[in-house]
């Protein structure tokens, strides 16, 4: 066996494990605020994620499409498949960190961070796609600047139209309407996080050799599916407990507007095939909602460490990825 066909088999492993971790990692944010409403049970809630995040990722490819050709150039790629072999490596490491310390971290910016570190570390800044890099980076900046709007907007929205509803009735309809938003959060994750591995591994097989185009094989999109909802499945409690618990005291009508608003901002990007934080987009929701409710309510230090943990995870994530290249050179 060749040792580009070994790397090549390496590349899909670890990008079907790194979907698999997603899977887990970002469980939490979908179902968060149904779990900590109890309009779901854990179990229940962790059996409509891992369905629903496989149904997604089967729905559409465009965002794959994206991390395929927008961040580097996959036909020019110099030492193509090492440089993917490091990013996913680099992402996978940040990924288990966070998810280790609870902390809701992005696997995106870990991804197309870790890429472009790689790219970077085998041809210098030429091999980055400028125009594609910066329209990402540009999406994964405004997306949870956007769903923090929304959710605001829509929460007040709310509180206008149920003003003289009783409270306690109000909850108790949203806490079942929560279930569907569940759903469709967990649908919508789908559809772009899953689709980021795909991108992945079309990049490995074009950058091989073995694939002429940017099309998104049916294997791989099933075998990522497939991983996506086998990770979802497993669960990450501990970012349950800071995403929906740590931010605010999250009521079913206030899971629902965050569920919306964050269900919108990703299913937009998702069709104007953009990858974005589906973390930092639903924690900016619910930061949205928690200030329209009251701003008090808001807590804002664990609001504060995950503004940090976004700022800091692209440019580590590059660098480690970087370290793993070189590291990788000494053996291939």
């Amino acid at each position: 066996m060749d040792t580009l066909l070994i790397i090549t088999i390496l590349i899909v492993f670890f990008a079907l494990a790194f979907d698999f971790i997603n899977g887990f990692h970002d469980t939490a944010n979908s179902i968060a605020t149904a779990v900590s409403t109890k309009a779901l049970t854990p179990r229940r809630a962790i059996i409509l994620a891992a369905v629903m995040n496989f149904v997604g990722a089967l729905t559409f490819t465009g965002v794959a499409k994206t991390i395929t050709k927008d961040i580097v150039d996959p036909f020019m790629l110099e030492n193509g498949s090492i440089v993917i072999l490091a990013a996913l490596l680099a992402a996978i490491f940040w990924n288990l960190l966070t998810w280790y310390y609870g902390i809701p971290s992005s696997s995106s910016h870990a991804l197309i961070g870790s890429i472009a570190g790689a790219a970077i570390a085998s041809a210098g800044f030429q091999a980055l796609n400028y125009s594609g890099f910066f329209k990402i980076l540009q999406a994964l900046i405004l997306s949870p600047l956007l769903a923090f709007a929304v959710g605001f907007i829509m929460y007040s929205l709310f509180k206008i139209i149920f003003k003289n509803n009783n409270l306690s009735k109000t909850n108790r309809n949203f806490r079942s309407f929560q279930i569907f938003t569940a759903a469709l959060q967990s649908y919508t994750h789908g559809t772009n996080d899953a689709q980021k591995a795909m991108g992945i591994i079309t990049l490995a097989l074009i950058a091989n050799n073995y694939q002429q185009t940017t099309d998104i094989q049916l294997w791989v999109q099933v075998s990522c599916a497939l991983a996506m909802g086998l990770g979802t499945s497993i669960g990450g409690w501990k970012i349950i407990k800071t995403v929906g618990g740590k931010i605010m005291k999250i009521r079913p009508v206030n899971g629902v507007a965050a569920d919306l608003s964050s269900a919108l901002i990703i299913f937009t990007a998702t069709l104007i095939h953009l990858p974005v934080s589906t973390t930092h987009v639903i924690s900016s929701s619910i930061l949205g909602v928690g200030t329209s409710h009251r701003v008090k309510g808001v807590k804002w230090d664990t609001a504060q460490r995950m503004l940090i943990t976004w700022v800091i995870t692209l440019p580590i994530s590059a660098t480690v990825a970087a370290m793993f290249y070189y590291i990788l050179m000494l053996f291939f």
